[in-house]
């Protein structure tokens, strides 16, 4: 399925992915979960994530930040309160070192609390997208906060794309333990 363009498949595309990745995870044996990430070798792995992530919690955290940035924003903009989608001083030359934070934030957290935080969060925001009408989510021009965008591309982003990259790299570690 292409980018999703409207509510239904954006809820569709979102839960599938979700499902996709937890079923992914689940095929995860000891050895794979108990071998850090390490993708020094392929030279088509440099963006900064590649070398930041080092285990499947690490991969969960930056799911589950990345699901408080959204859930965070459209609260505290329908508060009336205007609000930068990216945790402030960031902007999206920076968030690279926004997402290293996040890591650092979290080199204490539990795999089982990770997976417990990606799996509440993930339900807050499907909760949160099914409260919008798909006008609201896919139409330009509804809410002022949302800039030249729509607001169901931010739903997207942090659901169904940021799952598929989370899939990408847990198939390419599965592959390196190999």
């Amino acid at each position: 399925m292409a980018r999703p363009k409207t509510k239904e498949e954006l809820i569709k595309k979102a839960n599938d992915n979700y499902e996709k990745l937890n079923e992914l995870i689940l095929s995860l044996t000891e050895q794979e979960l108990n071998t850090p990430f390490d993708f020094s070798n392929d030279e088509k792995k440099k963006e900064r994530h590649w070398s930041r992530d080092k285990n499947l919690r690490d991969v969960l955290i930056h799911l589950y930040e990345w699901h408080q940035l959204l859930l965070n924003w459209v609260n505290e903009n329908e508060k009336g309160n205007n609000r930068q989608f990216l945790k402030e001083p960031y902007n999206w030359r920076t968030y690279g070192d926004m997402n290293e934070e996040f890591f650092e934030m979290h080199q204490n957290t539990s795999l089982e609390d990770a997976k417990k935080m990606y799996k509440t969060s993930h339900e807050d925001v499907m909760n949160l997208a099914l409260k919008f009408s798909n006008e609201e989510l896919f139409t330009k021009g509804v809410y002022k906060w949302v800039g030249g965008s729509v607001l169901g591309s931010y739903f997207v982003s942090v659901t169904s794309s940021h799952y598929e990259w989370a899939i990408k790299k847990l198939k390419a570690h599965k592959k390196n333990c190999k």
